[in-house]
């Protein structure tokens, strides 16, 4: 698994920490994480709706935490939830194409956790160690 729950970061919102060995992955890992905290299932989520994105940032950090919160807003807009996406990052890491695959929420159909209503900066990064990428994000729930 790309990415996982942590612990101790805070009290009353979801942690994770995503990792990958280029920052397409752990984008990637960074999307599923976010919608693993809403859905109990991820896999449950149907490629029925496709969506592409195309952002640009100051930053790969900044990169990284505006994608997480176009997933959060197409939620809320939409309640749209992706189970894959694939990003296409480029070299300077501050700008990205993304097909987000997924489908309508349907509580009949998904099982739902906590509603994520924000990506925090709080513990917010994004850095590479070596030949990997990790990320650190909290999600206000």
């Amino acid at each position: 698994m790309p990415w996982k729950f942590v612990e101790g970061i805070t009290v009353a919102d979801v942690a994770f920490e995503a990792t990958g060995r280029s920052l397409d992955d752990v984008f990637s890992a960074s999307a599923e994480a976010v919608t693993a905290t809403m859905v109990k299932e991820v896999k449950s989520l149907r490629p029925i709706v496709k969506k592409e994105l195309e952002l640009s940032a100051v930053s790969p950090e900044q990169l990284l935490h505006d994608f997480l919160e176009e997933l959060v807003y197409l939620k809320d807009a939409e309640l749209l939830l992706f189970g894959r996406t694939v990003t296409t990052i480029k070299k300077d890491g501050k700008s990205l194409t993304a097909s987000l695959y997924g489908e309508k929420l349907n509580p009949k159909r998904h099982e739902l956790l906590v509603d994520v209503k924000a990506v925090t900066w709080h513990g917010f990064s994004l850095k590479k160690s070596g030949r990997e990428w990790r990320a650190t994000a909290v999600l206000d729930v």
